[in-house]
């Protein structure tokens, strides 16, 4: 079995390579390894990503390559392990992935463990989601020999594994705990997250939360789908500085989905806050439509850390300043590091134990 040295290594060289395709001007760079059989490979793979699924944008997409590229660092890998005790002499198992299709790589960081981890992976992959993470498998077997026959895809169904992580809906995550339940196993379902705003926060703060809003088209659970406001707040300030993204509505898929939700919700005669890319509607559930954000008033903080406290197993983050511990600064929730594991459960310490 290969060294942890020597997997972190081939995640490395795969962080340099992902880092050719995070921005606008997509350039082949010198000393990247295996760029001779992969770099032209992946450019296609990626056309091909975005033709296949309309809310895979140039911009998302190298948005999501450009987060990887920058924790695909030695420094960051140790960082992150540092507490972990490898033990190179462990069995290796067959994990079983299955992942979302919500957002470009969604399941990268769970497939990224089980490999750390030093046991082989089978993916079932989303097929909104399915072209980019097999030619980064490729890369990884020849950045790592010892990877080759440790990582496979199937469409079929999933046989001959020892764990499973599996992402879904909430109505998935009832299926995978019937067929999977009795192997060691991560069940995720849905979650959202939520910003808790008092009135104070600048409007570089309120800009920013645009970006936790709108990126990804809303469709990431990082994404905030709630708002908490005081009672009275005056949203003035909120819409001025979400008007940074209104370029979002020229997205035909977008505008579809806003056209769409304001019409049933016009003919329900609910009450609505707008601005022509944005809907706002008092509601007092997590999940929202997409080109809408529910909100909620509260009274007192105390009483709201409570109730979001009671409610940690539907919210993935809370942005805010000085609400919460385990708060997320404005415009971080799409920017996780590589120790922010989904559902607050530690992947690799499962890992390490099956």
């Amino acid at each position: 079995m290969s060294s942890l040295k020597n997997r972190v290594k081939a995640f490395v060289k795969l962080g340099s390579f992902l880092d050719q395709f995070s921005s606008k001007n997509t350039k082949r760079r010198e000393g990247v390894i295996n760029n001779d059989l992969f770099f032209d490979a992946f450019k296609h793979q990626l056309k091909l990503a975005q033709e296949h699924n309309g809310w895979f944008t140039d911009s998302n997409i190298q948005f999501a390559i450009k987060g990887w590229s920058e924790l695909l660092t030695e420094e960051k890998f140790n960082d992150w392990l540092k507490p972990y005790e490898f033990n190179e002499d462990q069995v290796s198992r067959k994990v079983a992935l299955i992942t979302a299709g919500n957002i470009p790589l969604v399941g990268f960081h769970d497939f990224l463990c089980v490999l750390l981890a030093g046991h082989s992976v089978i993916v079932k992959q989303s097929s909104n989601d399915k072209h980019l993470l097999p030619m980064l498998s490729k890369y990884l077997e020849y950045a790592e020999p010892e990877f080759k026959g440790k990582i496979s895809f199937t469409e079929d169904k999933l046989e001959g594994f020892d764990a499973v992580i599996a992402t879904g809906s909430n109505n998935t995550a009832r299926y995978f705990e019937y067929y999977f339940g009795k192997k060691p196993h991560i069940i995720r379902r849905n979650r959202n997250s939520v910003a808790v705003l008092d009135g104070t926060e600048s409007k570089a703060q309120l800009e920013a939360l645009g970006e936790d809003v709108f990126r990804y088209y809303g469709l990431g659970c990082r994404n905030v789908s709630k708002l908490f406001v005081p009672e009275n707040y005056n949203f003035d300030a909120f819409f001025k500085a979400m008007y940074k993204q209104k370029s979002i509505i020229d997205s035909a898929k977008y505008a579809n989905n806003y056209d769409y939700n304001k019409a049933v919700y016009l003919m329900s005669q609910f009450e609505l806050l707008e601005n022509g890319f944005l809907m706002l509607k008092e509601d007092e559930q997590f999940a929202s439509p997409i080109a809408t954000l529910f909100y909620e008033t509260y009274k007192d903080v105390e009483s709201l850390r409570k109730r979001l406290e009671d409610e940690k197993e539907n919210i993935q983050c809370v942005v805010a300043d000085g609400f919460s511990r385990k708060e997320v600064d404005f415009g971080q929730t799409q920017l996780p590091q590589l120790y922010d594991y989904a559902d607050d459960v530690d992947t690799i310490e499962f890992l390490l134990k099956i």
